[in-house]
């Protein structure tokens, strides 16, 4: 199936200032995002304790206030919808380690008299484990990209790398920036998340690259931007289908999927839209400007072939037996 015909080029290299201008601003605008108000870590995190409670009724959140007040261990606990009226989660910055008692016990007892409610849920995680947990994660995002940089500079060349690697940190940021913003809890599914956003706009990268390389032999032109224009068209009906049948699964979970893959789910659906972008319009602006040269690629793969072809000339006289 073919969204786009290739009768013509889109010019897409005449609009990289505009592009270029609108990743600027948004990246910038990340940036000040988490600089200023930070990423909202979640237990996986931060530690602490959560709690969700299920009501037959619409929960009655005040009242719950007033009746953790009673508890100390409760001080400063938020509690918040959790995919419907009737059940919320209640979240603790602390841990039950100085406590004799089940927390889940101590909750029932607090907020009997509010109603007719269970306790469907008690997760804990210690400040130690979750500081070891965050560290671990960010080191994963940071092997991540040092592989996709050695990958793509032994299977290109490092221009094309540097744009890839540029274009998953642009990805990257403005999901931090959109997770920031929204003030969605960052646990570890989120990370799940982000590195699989990473795999999801590499794959998307490497393909357009793909077609540049190809098209860097078969296209007359010796000017890198009409080679790109001319790529890119090419990969458009692949790019549409790919991204669209993604979009839309990731987007059914999002809206249909519940509170437990909103966040997960939310990330995806940001990062495809921002990947696919990316892919089409930011890695192939970073690689004109980062100074390839067509001439010299086109050199180096004829030498490349020449010395490949004297090799296996070499080959055949060797089992010939004429040298």
């Amino acid at each position: 199936m073919e969204f786009f015909k290739y009768s013509r080029s889109y010019n897409f290299m005449g609009k990289s200032p505009l592009f270029v201008l609108l990743s600027i601003v948004v990246m910038i605008a990340s940036v000040v995002l988490l600089f200023t108000r930070g990423l909202n870590y979640g237990i996986d995190f931060a530690g602490g304790t959560v709690i969700q409670v299920k009501y037959d009724t619409t929960a009655p959140i005040a009242q719950m206030r007033t009746k953790l007040k009673e508890q100390k261990f409760f001080d400063g606990a938020a509690i918040t919808k959790f995919g419907s009226d009737e059940e919320v989660v209640i979240r603790i910055k602390t841990t039950t380690q100085e406590l004799g008692s089940d927390i889940g016990d101590i909750a029932r007892n607090s907020l009997q008299g509010t109603g007719n409610f269970e306790i469907r849920r008690v997760d804990i995680v210690g400040p130690k484990v979750g500081s070891e947990l965050r560290e671990k994660g960010m080191m994963a995002m940071l092997l991540a990209v040092i592989g996709i940089l050695i990958y793509v500079t032994f299977r290109f060349e490092w221009r094309f790398a540097l744009a890839s690697v540029f274009a998953l940190i642009h990805d990257i940021t403005i999901a931090l920036g959109a997770l920031s913003l929204f003030a969605i809890d960052v646990n570890l599914d989120i990370l799940a998340a982000l590195l699989t956003l990473l795999g999801y706009s590499l794959n998307d990268t490497i393909i357009v690259f793909d077609r540049i390389r190809e098209g860097l032999t078969t296209i007359k032109s010796n000017d890198l931007k009409e080679v790109i224009n001319e790529s890119v068209t090419r990969t458009l009906s692949r790019t549409t289908l790919t991204s669209l049948t993604t979009f839309f699964v990731i987007l059914t979970l999002f809206l249909l999927g519940g509170e437990i893959i909103h966040g997960f789910s939310f990330t995806l659906v940001v990062g495809i839209l921002v990947g696919t972008y990316s892919s089409i319009f930011v890695a192939s602006v970073i690689l004109v400007y980062s100074g390839f040269s067509v001439t010299s690629f086109r050199a180096k793969e004829a030498q490349k072939q020449k010395l490949a072809k004297e090799k296996e000339q070499m080959r055949s006289m060797y089992e010939q037996g004429t040298i």
